[in-house]
């Protein structure tokens, strides 16, 4: 059996992390998503797997070349254009044989197992077409499942209006038949229509799935999906080669090789450092924070739940917390990003002139690849900033005359 990963979208909500990479090439727990998807498959027995990538997709082919470091041979489709997801699916027709079943990947989704060899497991023992199923805390978003006393699939509801059904939803995952793609192209690439067809035709069975389970649609699931997998951590992974002058280290860390660690920081666990970082004096770094490649944190900086996805630095004296922060970014001391309201409330985030509430009360800042900020500044809960912008230090001119 070939597997299929759907690896084109950028996420319309995703910005302003989306303008530079697609989905599949955010970063969690010091990896791109996309790497967790790759071992889960080569864990689950698989060699032969299709990627479509679409804009900006040269990152993944880049990254990932052939596949020989995955261990996996890796072919790769374009969509040239975001033309959906049943769209993305045709185009990988001619990877298959007649005859043959595959298995269909969302490269959005983070478990905290391998979800994959759940599915795999059900179709060995159905023999029928089948679909990895998960019961989320907030059903509304998704294709709502039903299904019958022998766990067979009867009827999907995408995306329905009512918010209160508490049914199971598809997870991202499925085991289908060389049929589909005939079912799907007479269904102009709906993939809910042909999914419709195949259980009318074939039926579909369920994969449940009762684990850690994130689809990453907003920029904040970056920070759920990065716990997701640090959780997982039971023991450190610290490189021989790093320079650590009396820190303290606790917890399940992971640091990767030539990272510096200057005398009065503190460490803890669950956490990343990547490559190449410095992390200066008494620098704090709490739980589920991830610090990309070849990042400098200054001293007496404080990191709490937050993602760096690496090349950046941090300077002196500032406080990054429940946020996500992209690549190549310069932050300027004395930077605090502020992560509650100051009546506890639930945070808001605007995107394209519209708040999305984001269920969380504390959440930080969202700052786009490249950009650099000044000095002294303090950022209000939930705000997105743009890549490749220069925001000047805040600071304070002096009096006329002097």
């Amino acid at each position: 059996m070939k597997a299929l990963i759907l690896a084109a979208g950028g996420g319309n909500n995703m910005a302003p992390f989306s303008v530079s990479r697609p989905k599949p090439m955010l970063h969690i727990a010091g990896r791109p998503i996309l790497d967790y998807t790759l071992e889960m498959l080569r864990e689950s027995g698989f060699t032969d797997v299709n990627i479509v990538r679409g804009p900006f997709g040269d990152s993944i082919h880049k990254h990932y070349g052939t596949g020989a470091k995955t261990g996996l041979n890796i072919n790769y489709i374009h969509q040239k254009k975001a033309e959906g997801i049943g769209h993305a699916v045709l185009l990988a027709k001619k990877s298959f044989n007649p005859g043959d079943h595959f298995l269909l990947i969302y490269s959005d989704i983070v478990t905290d197992d391998n979800i994959l060899s759940n599915v795999l497991q059900t179709f060995h023992f159905s023999h029928l077409p089948t679909a990895g199923i998960v019961l989320p805390e907030e059903t509304g978003s998704f294709g709502n499942v039903y299904l019958d006393r022998d766990m067979r699939i009867t009827k999907i509801v995408e995306k329905p209006k009512r918010k209160d059904l508490g049914n199971y939803v598809l997870a991202g995952a499925f085991v289908l038949p060389y049929s589909f793609f005939d079912l799907l192209r007479k269904a102009g690439g709906d993939m809910m229509r042909a999914f419709a067809a195949l259980i009318k035709k074939e039926g579909m069975k369920a994969s449940i799935w009762e684990q850690g389970w994130i689809d990453i649609g907003y920029p904040w699931d970056i920070l759920t999906a990065n716990r997701v997998i640090m959780d997982t951590w039971k023991y450190s992974m610290v490189h021989r080669d790093i320079n650590v002058k009396d820190a303290k280290i606790k917890g399940p860390v992971h640091i990767e090789e030539g990272v510096e660690i200057r005398s009065g920081a503190i460490i803890e666990g669950p956490s990343f450092i990547g490559r190449g970082s410095y992390i200066g004096n008494n620098v704090l770094v709490r739980k589920y924070s991830s610090i990309g490649p070849e990042s400098i944190v200054g001293f007496g900086v404080e990191l709490k739940n937050c993602v760096i996805f690496g090349k950046a630095s941090v300077g002196r004296l500032s406080y990054i917390g429940d946020s996500v922060i992209g690549m190549n970014v310069g932050i300027g001391s004395g930077t605090m990003t502020i992560n509650q309201n100051i009546d506890k409330s639930e945070i808001a985030v605007r995107f394209n002139g519209r708040k999305v509430k984001t269920g969380m009360d504390k959440l930080g800042a969202f700052i786009g690849d490249g950009t650099v900020l000044g000095g002294g500044h303090s950022i209000r809960a939930g705000s997105v900033i743009g890549a490749g912008l220069t925001v000047p230090h805040h600071h304070t001119y002096p009096p006329k005359g002097r």
